[in-house]
């Protein structure tokens, strides 16, 4: 029984210490520093809100626009959230071809409201469509799913993605904006994202332990081919569309650009390099429970073979996604005909194949890393 204890002492504390130290680091990161000036967008003030009344519309759908109406329309509009809660304004919504919100009766809205002299509220525009409960359903709706058809695994999972999730939000882009190196930080945060995710699927096992190194060597690969790549391209983070806004920003910071290209294919390529690492290591474990005697030459060349099978849908599925971040780019070169020779040397193109190219490198490499990993340490274990 104290072995019990001790075993289960030994496996609870190092993660009490570290949730601890990681709710520690959110605290400090996300706490404005003493002297801190709020931007003023976070002065800004945006509300919920709903049409209670449709007064006047002057408003058509034009040919260009692909059945899109244009023009204003006059509407009662009745604040749902914050101070004003209740209060119905008067407001005139411009529709065009980008900022189209066409409302009716009952739309519901998000607005952003300011005050005159006297403290009264008024709506400068209407910024878009309240689509949080649709969101919110559908986020639901794939968290049933998962838990459903995942059981206890698909509950394991959807808390690795939250912890993904908020690791990004509240760690790594704090990180990156008090200065500390992109590429370091990002490093970082899928070492913890890694373990923990892993963790919450297969505990502490032999099996989490190959896979978690297996993934965090799989993007550290992809990391070390983008940046290589963009040395000799040579090309980084001020490549990159949003680059010139956040130069204004940086100024104002510690905020570093220039590795910002790596980190985010180092982020972009963790889920699939992850999924690729657990499937080789989950195969060496299911061929080690049947046959505890195989070598780690059999075990080696077994998961090498399943890997082969899977490496392939997984760059394709790497390559997909950043294409399809890119589709619109891709559809104007090919609108206005740009020769060849400066589509693939454009900064924009450019990216999106470093990106694609250097993640589907870490995810190949992963495989035979995993493999040999994987079978060395299951013939070990069972020595």
């Amino acid at each position: 029984m104290k072995k019990l204890q001790y075993a289960y002492m030994y496996k609870i504390i190092p993660l009490v210490m570290t949730a601890l130290i990681l709710c520690a680091a959110i605290y400090l990161l996300n706490t404005p520093a003493k002297g801190e000036i709020p931007t003023a967008a976070s002065k800004l003030i945006f509300e919920k809100a709903h049409v209670s009344k449709l007064l006047t519309e002057n408003a058509s759908p034009d040919y260009w626009t692909e059945g899109l109406r244009l023009g204003t329309q006059e509407v009662i509009v009745t604040i749902d959230s914050g101070d004003y809660e209740g209060e119905e304004l008067h407001v005139t919504n411009y529709l065009n071809a980008y900022a189209n919100v066409d409302l009716k009766e009952s739309t519901r809205i998000v607005v952003r409201l300011d005050v005159d002299e006297q403290n009264n509220p008024y709506i400068v525009y209407i910024a878009n469509y309240d689509r949080s409960i649709v969101l919110i359903a559908l986020a639901l709706l794939f968290a049933i799913l998962l838990i459903l058809l995942g059981g206890k695994k698909g509950i394991s999972a959807l808390f690795g993605l939250l912890f993904t999730i908020l690791s990004i939000w509240f760690l790594l882009i704090p990180l990156i904006q008090r200065g500390v190196p992109s590429i370091l930080a990002s490093i970082l945060i899928v070492a913890i994202t890694t373990v923990v995710s892993l963790f919450l699927l297969n505990g502490f096992s032999l099996k989490t332990f190959c896979a978690t190194l297996g993934c965090i060597g799989g993007v550290t690969i992809a990391g070390l081919m983008a940046y290589m790549t963009g040395i000799m391209t040579p090309i980084n983070g001020f490549n990159m569309m949003e680059a010139e806004e956040l130069i204004l920003r940086a100024s104002d910071s510690g905020l570093k650009i220039s590795g910002l290209l790596v980190s985010g294919i180092l982020i972009a390529s963790l889920g699939a390099v992850m999924d690729i690492a657990l499937t080789i290591t989950s195969a060496v474990s299911e061929l080690h429970d049947m046959n505890p005697k195989a070598s780690r030459k059999v075990l080696f060349k077994s998961s090498l073979n399943i890997g082969r099978d899977a490496m392939g849908t997984m760059a394709n599925t790497l390559i997909l996604a950043f294409a399809g971040a890119s589709l619109n780019t891709l559809i104007l070169f090919r609108v206005f005909d740009y020769p060849y020779l400066q589509i693939f040397n454009s900064d924009m193109i450019a990216v999106e194949i470093i990106q694609g190219l250097a993640g589907s490198i870490g995810i190949i490499l992963t495989v035979p890393f995993v493999a040999a990993l994987s079978a060395m340490m299951y013939a070990k274990a069972e020595k």
